[in-house]
């Protein structure tokens, strides 16, 4: 299960919140920022560890959502070769900037 951030917004007055899922560090999972896309639903993505890895878009979100180069996203590295990853998550860019607001990104990949 997937740790779930809760923030309220200060431009709503009913009292909405935004849920963002963060990585869960007991699963291996980290957050990283795609960089090149290399066809083949594959994507070049620079960690937060400060590795570049190959990770594979799953087909539940390369059919519903785009992954683009320069987008924050969450991978879990594979146990058997620690140079390529899964997706995971991927966050739009307003959700992007409220992490990066609330200083929960590592500086490495804080480019929002």
């Amino acid at each position: 299960m997937i740790p779930v951030y809760e923030e309220k917004n200060e431009e709503e007055t009913e009292g909405e919140y935004i849920r963002l899922p963060l990585p869960n560090k007991e699963k291996n999972e980290m957050f990283a920022i795609a960089d090149r896309l290399m066809g083949g639903s594959r994507i070049n993505v620079i960690c937060e560890d400060g590795k570049s890895r190959m990770a594979r878009i799953p087909g539940r979100m390369k059919r519903k959502q785009r992954v683009r180069a320069g987008d924050l996203v969450i991978i879990k590295p594979w146990d058997i070769q620690d140079d390529k990853a899964d997706i995971i998550f991927r966050y739009k860019r307003t959700q992007a900037m409220v992490l990066s607001r609330r200083k929960l990104l590592p500086e490495e990949i804080d480019v929002f």
